[in-house]
Order: structure tokens, then C-alpha cells, then sequence
């Protein structure tokens, strides 16, 4: 009787500890990994920011995006993607919608992108909400660590 409770209670010991260990591990992973923190952080930040540009009518997608076209002087499409670090069909479906509003047109032949008068006038006086949003946003977060991630990891995709 002695040796079997003596079995039953090593036997549960190690199940216990297998639980234990992937736990601590998954915190491990959790606490650590770059990827899922800075995933995290992303969208959070786009969360905070996408409540205070409700007023713009742009999503904070698009806002960036339109961004990037009005200060493009390569207008290409692949040079878009690769400043935003997005493939060519990511791009297109981002663009789509903001073609369909008349924000930006593209020429096919020509891999061209560029603001339309609409677009431009939208990304202008989105600035101010913008503006705000990302001064609320630096009470709570440095906005420059951001930037600071994003030009660092630039050496990940060479």
C-alpha cells in the first residue's frame, strides 16, 4: 500500500510539473517575444488612436497611408509597398478603398500612385485631428519609441 501511494503521488508530481513548465514557459514566451509584444503595442496604439480620428473621416490605416502617397517622390507602387513594408496585394487592397472614394488614382501601366484633389483635401484637414490625437497619444507613450522601432527593424527585412 505504502509503494503505491508513494507511485500515485511521484506520477501526479510530474503531470503537475509538465503543466507547470509549459505555463512558465508560455509566460516566458509572453513576457519576452518581440513579435507578439510589438503586436501588442501596435494595436493598442492603433486602438487610441482610431477613437480620436473618428472626427477625420480616415482610419488611422489610411491617414498613414496617405500620408506616405503625399510626400512620395517616387510615386511607384512598388516603392510604396516597400516603404510600408507591405507586398504588392496588401498595397492594392489597402488602395481600393481609397480609390473607390476618390482619394487616390492609379495608373495600371504605369505603377503610379498619387492623391487626388478629394484626397488631398481629406488628408489636410484630417492633420488637426491627428495633430491631437497624437499629443493624447504622448501624455501616455513616447510616439518616438515607436519610430525608433520601426527604423531598427528595417535591418530585419535587408
Amino acid at each position: 500500500m505504502q509503494i503505491q501511494t508513494l507511485y500515485t503521488h511521484t506520477a501526479m508530481n510530474k503531470t503537475m510539473q509538465a503543466r507547470k513548465t509549459l505555463r512558465s514557459d508560455a509566460v516566458e514566451v509572453i513576457e519576452a517575444c518581440a513579435g507578439w509584444n510589438s503586436r501588442l503595442a501596435s494595436r493598442r496604439i492603433t486602438q487610441f488612436l482610431e477613437k480620436r480620428m473618428i472626427g477625420s473621416g480616415l482610419t488611422i490605416a489610411q491617414f498613414g497611408l496617405m500620408a506616405q502617397i503625399a510626400t512620395a517622390s517616387d510615386d511607384t507602387l512598388g516603392a510604396l509597398a516597400e516603404r510600408l513594408g507591405l507586398d504588392q496585394s496588401s498595397l492594392s487592397r489597402n488602395l481600393h478603398a481609397l480609390e473607390r472614394d476618390g482619394f487616390v488614382e492609379r495608373d495600371l501601366r504605369k505603377r503610379a500612385v498619387w492623391l487626388t484633389e478629394k484626397g488631398a483635401r481629406r488628408l489636410e484637414g484630417a492633420m488637426p485631428v491627428w495633430r491631437a490625437a497624437h499629443a493624447a497619444l504622448a501624455e501616455v507613450l513616447e510616439p518616438e519609441l515607436a519610430r525608433q522601432l520601426a527604423i531598427a527593424s528595417k535591418a530585419l527585412v535587408g
